[in-house]
């Protein structure tokens, strides 16, 4: 549905630069009003971008910050955006502070206490990653947001894998900022993303690329990015209503479910560990396990090299695991397959999964 939206709208786009601007392009305000709705905002809070990195990179350049300042985040945020934290910390001076967060807590208050001990009176932004794609943690959120608030500092939610895997809204959050990619949950085209700016901020945040001053307390002025496909951002619009289909909570249970069933399955095996807690409110779609002795890149291409299994090796300088991801058309036998070859890694040895 979506693939077939997509190149419906690409021939159509391709006819004129009139059909392309004038009659297509426009339209893109639909799409604003489906987002705004799934997210729980007003659309004039909502911008159509072309991933999370474009998204947050928006904020974390935008936001005015001065040498000196504070800007905390996790260790285990995502590497593209600690790596803008540290140009612009370079560039400009403000300080970059990372935070190392427990794995698998026992009670996520930990992590918003490992937060809080890192503020001073010179922290003014928080970013923190609504789910964690190197391990699945979900973060809490909303008690960190609050906190932040309290003392005056901004947060941004880094929502690449949260949006559309999970069911909530805006007010669920609290926080001020958030951007999320659409290829991966809501099932967009890839180059479809969202920003979020909390409407009495949108003026005070800078565009990436230049806008004029009309713009500047228009959310649409961080979308001057020049000539661009309005086929990916049409094409938004049926992953919408596929995601409207399946039902938010129904979507997210499924996955949950699904990540379950493999987990419960493998924790009985002596020799596995886990790098994600198995409490529901902590866990969806995404999960991380070890196995005692084994190589998460020779096991992971093993898998691929033999079983044609999709695995990713996370290899952090506190961890490493294997991350398994399954989607809602991941059916049990695939998963049985997938734990009876790990079954007999584990049984076998897991050098087994070396080959020359």
């Amino acid at each position: 549905m979506v693939a077939e939206a997509f190149y419906r709208y690409k021939h159509q786009e391709d006819t004129t630069a009139f059909t392309m601007w004038q009659m297509l392009e426009p339209q893109a305000e639909t799409i604003r009003a489906g987002l705004a709705r799934l997210f729980g905002c007003d659309p004039n809070e909502i911008a159509i971008t072309r991933n999370a990195s474009e998204a947050l990179q928006i904020l974390l350049f935008g936001i005015d910050l001065r040498s000196g300042d504070e800007v905390i985040s996790t260790t285990q945020d995502y590497p593209r955006m600690l790596t803008a934290l540290r140009q612009r910390e370079a560039r400009e001076g403000p300080t970059v502070k990372l935070v190392k967060i427990p794995l698998a807590p026992e009670n996520t208050d930990d992590i918003v206490n490992a937060i809080e001990a890192a503020i001073t009176p010179r922290t003014k932004v928080i970013l923190i990653s609504h789910m964690v794609n190197i391990t699945g943690q979900i973060m809490p959120v909303r008690k960190i947001c609050e906190m932040a608030r309290a003392r005056g500092i901004e947060t941004i939610v880094d929502g690449a894998h949260s949006f559309a895997q999970l069911d909530f809204k805006r007010d669920d959050l609290q926080c001020d900022y958030f951007g999320s990619s659409l290829h991966k949950w809501l099932y967009a085209p890839k180059g479809a993303g969202l920003l979020y700016v909390r409407k009495d901020k949108i003026s005070k945040v800078w565009p990436l690329m230049a806008s004029v001053d009309k713009g500047k307390d228009d959310i649409r002025k961080f979308e001057e990015i020049g000539t661009h496909s309005s086929a990916t951002r049409l094409s938004i619009g049926e992953a919408l209503l596929y995601h409207d289909a399946i039902g938010a909570k129904r979507k997210e249970e499924r996955l949950r479910y699904l990540s379950s069933y493999w987990m419960n399955r493998l924790k009985k095996l002596d020799g596995i560990g886990f790098n994600t807690s198995f409490s529901p409110d902590q866990f969806c779609a995404i999960a991380n396990f070890k196995i005692e002795g084994g190589d998460p890149l020779k096991i992971t291409e093993y898998l691929m090299a033999k079983h044609k299994i999709i695995a990713t090796p996370i290899i952090h300088a506190e961890f490493s695991g294997i991350r398994i991801t399954p989607n809602i058309f991941t059916t049990l036998r695939e998963l049985d397959r997938f734990c009876g070859v790990i079954e007999h890694l584990v049984k076998n040895g897991a050098a087994k999964a070396q080959y020359s």
